[in-house]
């Protein structure tokens, strides 16, 4: 278990590395609502999403070998340790499958880091992974079931809570693996309610809290390069369990009307798995109690427009 403890610690830790991203509270009326809504502007971090948060507090909380690092990612895990290796000193060698977009490889590539693609889905990226650090010897940094990645992303709510004064009730967050939300959850522990969003192809951690334990899942979804984990964990299982208050799912459709909607209304481009927390608001999977405080979790932004006007 992870405590706010060590969230303390690995924000110190990684704070030179970390942009501070901005919060804004949009008013009531603008997406259809009759109350103000909190979005957290996380999209905006290093390389385009959260993860460098957990990214950095690996790197910087364990012995890097002289092999340097590997990472199984659908994407976006991959470029924030592209970009935590390099700005740290270490080879990286990252591992995608198949369906990672475009632009994420490019951004991968980039940042300078060796770069395999194979295999259908997420789980056949962290196969290779696993085998290719067995090999080397390299250290493995784990996108999601990791107490170190966890700590990290549990940065973002203390971050949060710090940027908000504490009027929240309620953050939805939308969940892969789960490393982002377990860290969010541990760093409040229960003091607010935390939601989970997966899409309905997707939903590995709804899938656990109902099973009583991590299980296997199918991935089938536009989000899928974000938000496409087989199974949690159980490290995050542990978290999650005790201080996920819900779990939701959201259909495709309802994500790419998100995306469309943080567009035409704010003119952000997200990413499906960025999108996917805003999409349980907008079509009514969370539907907020009168007065109760919301905070969205906008958490990527690795998409070509191209892909946005398509």
């Amino acid at each position: 278990m992870i405590s706010p403890d060590d969230i303390r610690a690995a924000a110190r830790r990684i704070a030179p590395h970390i942009r501070r991203t901005p919060l804004a509270t949009i008013e009531a009326g603008a997406f259809g609502f009759d109350h103000p809504v909190q979005l957290k502007f996380e999209f905006m971090q290093h390389a385009g999403s959260f993860k460098p948060r957990g990214a950095f507090n690996n790197l910087l909380s364990q012995a890097v070998p002289a092999a340097g690092v590997a990472a199984a990612s659908g994407g976006n895990h991959g470029i924030a340790v592209a970009h935590a290796a390099r700005a740290l000193g270490h080879k990286a060698r990252i591992f995608v499958p198949v369906i990672s977009s475009p632009a994420k490889i490019a951004a991968i590539r980039a940042r300078g880091a060796d770069l395999e693609i194979g295999g259908e889905r997420y789980a056949d990226a962290q196969a290779a992974c696993d085998a290719y650090a067995a090999a080397s010897g390299a250290l493995v940094v784990h996108p999601f079931d990791s107490w170190a990645t966890m700590a990290g992303q549990g940065t973002l709510g203390l971050e949060w809570e710090e940027q908000s004064g504490g009027e929240l009730d309620t953050l939805l967050v939308a969940t892969g693996g789960g490393g982002l939300i377990a860290g969010i959850a541990a760093w409040f522990a229960g003091r607010i309610r935390i939601v989970s969003v997966e899409p309905e192809g997707s939903q590995c951690l709804k899938a656990a809290l109902e099973a009583g334990g991590p299980v296997d899942v199918g991935v089938e979804s536009l989000a899928a390069d974000s938000l496409g984990a087989r199974n949690c964990g159980p490290r995050v299982y542990a978290v999650a369990s005790r201080f996920v208050a819900s779990a939701v799912t959201v259909p495709d459709r309802a994500i790419r009307d998100a995306q469309m909607c943080a567009w035409d209304r704010l003119r952000v481009a997200l990413e499906p798995g960025g999108a996917t927390a805003l999409a349980a608001l907008l079509a009514g999977a969370y539907r907020p109690a009168p007065g109760e405080r919301i905070g969205v979790l906008l958490c990527g932004a690795n998409v070509s427009l191209d892909s946005i006007a398509a």
